[in-house]
């Protein structure tokens, strides 16, 4: 029997705050290239106070995953709290207008925290650096958790980056139980090398227990399995999971399952923002899975969508990404 989702990802729902600054407001702010870090209300005022002018758009790693799968026409939906406030608006109506299924209840307007955002400065070279506010989003609950609707998922996807939620782990794990109870799957993307560093354990225990594919990059894959030797941590991580799809930048990715290893080559792009590469990644490539493609083609479709999505600002697809599959002779 077909199940009503695809895919359901569970995840942080932020607004995304996009401007561009030089690599000396960076130095400047205090604030680290190339990585997310977590920031306190006052210092993300104080930050959108001193950026120029930006862009908001309804974000977080697995939301823009699961926009990228239902703009492929998959059948989604996504979990993830807001406010019942301005910005909390934007993003439910962004990401319903993509064809996404998003039921989460509101946090209500009196609540202390406010809807999360992220501000994401681009530097010149194309790089993002995340100042991330989480907001009322770190507060997900395990009753924010669906069993229903966990039960009619071929997949759930589950972002890293949540696992700094008080009450995340209990949420995550009622929904992979829900999940593979009614024969479905699990793919977990580790999100940052430092949310790694915070949650180590915990992430070694979930991908032993119920992980099936695992997202991550070069960088997180070193940092989950603490070593300088990429091609071991591949083997390590392809030993407990039954599918491992890694990016490396410029390199493409690496595809590992049933003793297995495919490349697909990167795309040569010109870069304008790099938010959202490894999230659109993720999204064509459960794309791919969920609709019967070979996992070689997989990657490859993984690597087209984040070509795209890093050719311009935003981390959702402009082009019709199924016609850049036809041209790339993916479908």
């Amino acid at each position: 029997m077909t199940k009503k989702y695809q895919i359901v990802g569970i995840g942080n729902a932020m607004v995304d705050v996009l401007a561009h600054a030089e690599d000396s407001f960076l130095t400047e702010n205090g604030i680290e290239k190339g990585i997310m870090q977590l920031i306190d209300m006052e210092r993300a005022v104080q930050l959108y106070n001193k950026v120029g002018p930006a862009t908001e758009i309804s974000g977080g790693s697995a939301a823009n995953t699961i926009a990228g799968a239902a703009h492929l026409g998959g059948r989604v939906a996504y979990v993830g709290k807001v406010k019942d406030d301005q910005l909390g608006a934007i993003f439910a109506h962004d990401l319903r207008a993509q064809g996404v299924d998003y039921e989460t209840a509101l946090a209500a307007a009196d609540a202390p925290q406010e809807t999360g955002r992220c501000i994401v400065l681009v530097s010149p070279c194309g790089e993002r650096s995340m100042n991330t506010y989480l907001g009322v989003t770190e507060f997900l609950h395990p009753s924010d958790i669906d069993e229903a609707q966990m039960a009619d998922a071929e997949w759930i996807y589950l972002e890293g980056y949540r696992f700094d939620g008080p009450e995340s782990h209990e949420a995550f794990a009622k929904a992979n139980a829900a999940c593979k109870a009614a024969g479905g799957k699990v793919s977990l993307t580790l999100s940052d090398p430092f949310c790694v560093e915070r949650h180590r354990d915990a992430f070694r225990d979930m991908i032993k227990s119920d992980v099936d594919l695992l997202f991550c990059n070069r960088a997180e894959m070193l940092s989950m399995y603490q070593t300088e030797d990429f091609d071991a941590a591949l083997e390590m991580a392809a030993a407990e999971v039954e599918i491992v799809a890694c990016t490396d930048s410029d390199q493409g990715a690496y595809i590992l399952s049933g003793g297995k290893r495919w490349h697909a080559p990167a795309i040569p792009t010109d870069i304008v923002d790099a938010t959202g590469a490894g999230d659109l990644f993720a999204g064509a490539f459960m794309w791919g899975l969920t609709n019967g493609y070979a996992l070689e083609t997989c990657g490859n479709m993984g690597c087209v969508a984040a070509s795209e999505v890093i050719s311009h600002i935003g981390a959702r697809a402009e082009a019709d990404l199924l016609k850049v599959f036809k041209g790339a002779n993916l479908l």
